[in-house]
């Protein structure tokens, strides 16, 4: 067996590549006459001291996809070290395109960052404290791949405890995408599939919700998308309840009758989506002043093609009521006060004998009362309303207003009427409640009331979605087992369901 000799300066003594030792520890020295040069044994074997590391050989490339996020490639570039040189401290591999790096001391090294679906070939220097090697020959090509690109998310409609998300794919990530899933919030329902669109079923009716979509392939799954727009889920209603009431008429001035009720009219309405319907809410009728004036009509309330007539405003002395809504005004003549309008209400009342009694105005549900003279020249109570229970509580809308009276009060008529001027207590008019389509009450010499406004009231069963209301109107929304009610109290706009 060759032995290591030192000389007396304890430099190694050796002979040829054939004289090193044959079982060598690391650390181990020797001086190699064939190739000139001092050796150390590594666990690479024997290296030379004091020189520059030499260049790699055998570069191969492998894609490393799992879990990589899209668009940050990773590759593992293994190499042989070259024993011609001088020991290596490091390595460094180089990407091309891109010029990715990646350092080590040791096959394999990986290198990081890379595009999403793109061909690279990697080349490799050795480095010690001696200088780098020149690069070694470039690997074979390889492509790198990763999760998907997150799918963008281009709509959402609401069905029946569901919801359909519809999406766009985007790039692979260089391996075939396997399949889409998509998440509710709340609730973290998901649904997958292998294309668009995708139905989100166990939601809620009437909830709100927000998806998120991601994109799955043999690499794992893609960041989420950007949450969608919100939908609730649900289907529209077919069809609709309705109370529409308009706004009331103003009482008469000096000697007054009452003002007639607003139209009063309620039924169901078939609906479609993706149509506005204009809901308008009439205002009341502004009161008589003065000796014969007369009240205003009140503003007609619409819901789509269902237009309600706004109440007619009471006389003052002979002037003739108008008429209109659900009662015309009430009269201080002796002839009846003014028709409600066909099918939507009733007479306003008059006055009989002399003195000073007129006429309540008509309400939805009666006639207005004639004034009387019994028991002291009595104002005419104003005709009683009509109940509603739409908001699921009875309630009654559109009474008429009561008219102006010298020997007593004259009601206002159940629905929202205003009272009538009483001069021998000097107990004032008053004006019809507002969002009930009331008359105003009649006065003499004194202000008489202004009409109450109308309301539109729709409702139809809670397991349908809400709709879309424009901005411009004032709503609210009573309580109702099992119904969604909107109760439309000012302004004028519309509503959709999508």
């Amino acid at each position: 067996m060759a032995v290591n000799r030192l000389n007396k300066d304890k430099v190694p003594v050796g002979g040829s590549t054939d004289t090193r030792p044959s079982s060598p520890a690391i650390g181990d020295t020797h001086y190699n006459g064939t190739l000139g040069r001092l050796e150390i044994y590594t666990a690479q074997g024997w290296m030379a001291l004091n020189a520059p590391a030499a260049t790699p050989t055998g570069v191969t490339a492998t894609d490393v996809g799992t879990s990589r996020a899209y668009n940050n490639g990773s590759a593992s570039v293994a190499f042989t070290p070259s024993t011609s040189g001088g020991l290596p401290l490091s390595y460094t591999v180089t990407s091309s395109p891109g010029s990715y790096t990646g350092t080590g001391s040791s096959s394999p090294i990986i290198v990081s960052g890379q595009q999403s679906s793109t061909q690279y070939t990697y080349t490799i220097t050795a480095t010690n404290d001696f200088g780098t090697s020149s690069a070694s020959s470039a690997s074979a090509g390889v492509t790198t791949t990763t999760v998907p690109q997150a799918p963008t998310i281009s709509s959402v409609a609401g069905a029946d405890a569901s919801a359909i998300v519809s999406f766009t794919a985007n790039a692979t990530g260089g391996s075939a995408i396997t399949g889409y899933t998509v998440t509710s919030s709340p609730g973290s329902f998901t649904t997958s599939s292998a294309s668009s669109p995708i139905t989100v079923t166990g939601l809620t009716n009437g909830t709100s919700y927000t998806f998120t979509a991601i994109a799955t392939n043999a690499n794992g799954n893609s960041s989420a998308s950007s949450a969608s727009s919100s939908v609730v889920a649900g289907l529209p209603p077919t069809s609709v309840d309705y109370l529409v009431v308009a706004g009331g008429g103003g009482g008469g001035g000096n000697n007054g009758g009452g003002g007639g009720a607003g139209g009063y009219r309620t039924d169901s309405l078939n609906v479609s989506t993706s149509t506005n319907y204009t809901i308008t809410i009439g205002a009341g009728g502004s009161p008589g002043r003065g000796a014969g004036s007369r009240g205003d009509s009140g503003n007609s309330s619409v819901f789509s093609s269902i237009t309600s007539a706004g109440g007619g405003g009471g006389s003052g002395g002979s002037t003739a009521a108008l008429s209109g809504g659900s009662g015309g005004g009430g009269n201080s003549s002796q002839t009846t006060g003014a028709n409600g309008t066909a099918s939507q209400g009733n007479k306003g009342g008059n006055w009989s004998g002399s003195g000073s009694g007129n006429g309540g105005g008509g309400g939805a549900g009666a006639v207005g009362n004639n004034g009387s003279t019994s028991g002291g020249q009595r104002g005419g109570n104003g005709g009683i309303g009509l109940t509603s229970s739409i908001t699921g509580t009875s309630t009654y809308y559109a009474g008429g207003g009561g008219g102006q009276g010298e020997g007593g009060n004259a009601a206002g008529g159940l629905g929202g009427g205003g009272r009538g001027h009483n001069n021998t207590n000097s107990v004032g008019a008053t004006s019809g409640t507002e969002n009930t389509g009331g008359g105003g009450g009649g006065t003499d010499g004194y202000s008489s009331g202004t009409g109450g406004s109308g309301i539109v009231i729709i409702a139809y069963p809670d397991s349908k979605i809400a709709p879309l209301i424009s901005a411009g109107l004032t709503y609210d929304q009573p309580s109702r087992a099992g119904y969604r009610v909107y109760r439309f109290t000012g302004g004028t706009g519309t509503i959709s369901w999508g």
